[in-house]
């Protein structure tokens, strides 16, 4: 059997996660496309049966000027790692911004984008980072539009810091579970009433919506999406690379 390719039935579906703060869900469903049969003048039903591939599937890093530069890069290395050295897998990151253009981030540093908006293959986790960025976007009738448009087709979304302001200002984060920067949790609240605002976790995991506090929480967000996608043991070894045990020396 090639690597990639199953054969025989399906594999069941999963059930939706659950609310969870810093424990692992369940996995997200597994999407599957036929695979094209070699062309024949005669095609042997016992021979050659259709099969299935899975779909490689896509996590889009949002990068933009002033974006808080820790919230996009921290998920990006634990993302890239686990995606380029565990391709079997199945899963791939990339960064996008508006235009595809590079942005410059709110303590200067110049981040790439490898798509934009338009030429992004389909999603199916977003990661909105936050930053002196997401301000203007709580009043842009594009960029909100941008985000409940990818609501509606994109299975899992996800923000670190203040990037689940913007989805309060979208509408998104309605009667459910969030959390954000320590000194925008006010601000969540104010912008949507409604929205149970966790203000000690580190990350919330809503089903299909994750929050995470503050910055580098982003990395501990992260780190739950592979577990979650995956299994524990392989966001255990991805952390383990990159030497993630905080012991803050202070």
């Amino acid at each position: 059997m090639q690597p990639g390719i199953l054969t025989g039935a399906t594999p069941p579906v999963q059930p939706a996660g659950s609310v969870t703060s810093g424990v692992i869900a369940p996995h997200l469903t597994i999407a599957y496309e036929e695979a094209p049969m070699h062309p024949q003048s005669h095609i042997d039903p016992a021979h050659d049966r259709p099969t299935r591939v899975a779909a490689r599937r896509q996590i889009g890093v949002l990068v933009f000027d002033e974006v808080e530069e820790l919230d996009a890069v921290g998920p990006w290395e634990v993302l890239s790692h686990w995606t380029q050295t565990y391709p079997e897998d199945g899963w791939d990151a990339f960064c996008l911004s508006a235009d595809g253009a590079p942005v410059v981030g709110a303590k200067s540093l110049v981040l790439g984008a490898h798509h934009s908006f338009d030429d992004a293959p389909p999603l199916d986790v977003l990661i909105h980072p936050g930053g002196p960025g997401t301000r203007p976007m709580l009043l842009d009738p594009d960029h909100l539009g941008w985000v409940r448009s990818l609501r509606d087709s994109v299975p899992l979304m996800t923000s670190v810091c203040t990037g689940s302001l913007v989805y309060a200002a979208a509408g998104l984060l309605m009667g459910r579970r969030a959390t954000t920067h320590w000194a925008s949790l006010n601000l969540l609240s104010e912008l949507d009433p409604t929205i149970i605002t966790d203000v000690a976790a580190r990350f919330v995991d809503d089903g299909d919506l994750i929050t995470s506090a503050g910055v580098s929480a982003g990395i501990d967000m992260a780190l739950h999406l592979v577990a979650r996608l995956t299994d524990v043991e392989r966001a255990r070894e991805v952390r383990r690379y990159i030497q993630y045990d905080p012991m803050p020396p202070i």
